[in-house]
């Protein structure tokens, strides 16, 4: 039996195998485009939250300085700083940077300088020549109220 457009009545709604391995084959490549730019996003994030609580830490050891006249005496570590400024200057201050990778933070024995920064993505100590990184594995340094080495433009 046959419909006015000639289609046999028998003929079943739906979609063919290749219609859906078309359809399959679109999505997987609109993921594999999007997926980088999502993950360089989430990294874009994690390294402002980085920035952000290093000078929130930064201000706090600014604020130490202020009722003391001096930073913090000779603390090597992020514990020995955290014990100084926690709780008065800044309440629950971050254990770690955006990738959860403990703060590199220290003071010099005479209380005059003090730096808080973080590994990067990676975890790893880098160089710190100061200025641009153009990578999330670069270290972000804070120091004396002002950012020393920060990441700036395309990282990668």
């Amino acid at each position: 039996m046959q419909n006015k457009r000639g289609i046999a009545a028998e003929m079943r709604d739906g979609f063919t195998l290749v219609e859906l391995l078309v359809v399959v084959a679109v999505i997987g490549i609109i993921s594999a485009v999007a997926l980088p730019n999502l993950l360089n996003a989430l990294d874009k994030a994690k390294q402002k939250k980085t920035m952000s609580d290093a000078r929130t830490i930064g201000v706090a050891v600014e604020a130490y300085a202020v009722d003391t006249a001096k930073y913090p005496l000779n603390t090597a570590t992020w514990a020995a700083l955290k014990s100084q400024v926690d709780p008065y200057f800044i309440k629950a201050p971050p254990d770690a940077d955006g990738w959860s990778n403990t703060w590199d933070a220290g003071t010099t024995a005479t209380g005059d300088n003090y730096t808080v920064a973080s590994n990067g993505k990676d975890g790893i100590t880098g160089v710190r020549p100061g200025g641009m990184t153009t990578s999330f594995d670069c270290d972000i340094v804070f120091s004396q109220g002002r950012f020393y080495q920060w990441p700036e433009g395309t990282q990668s």
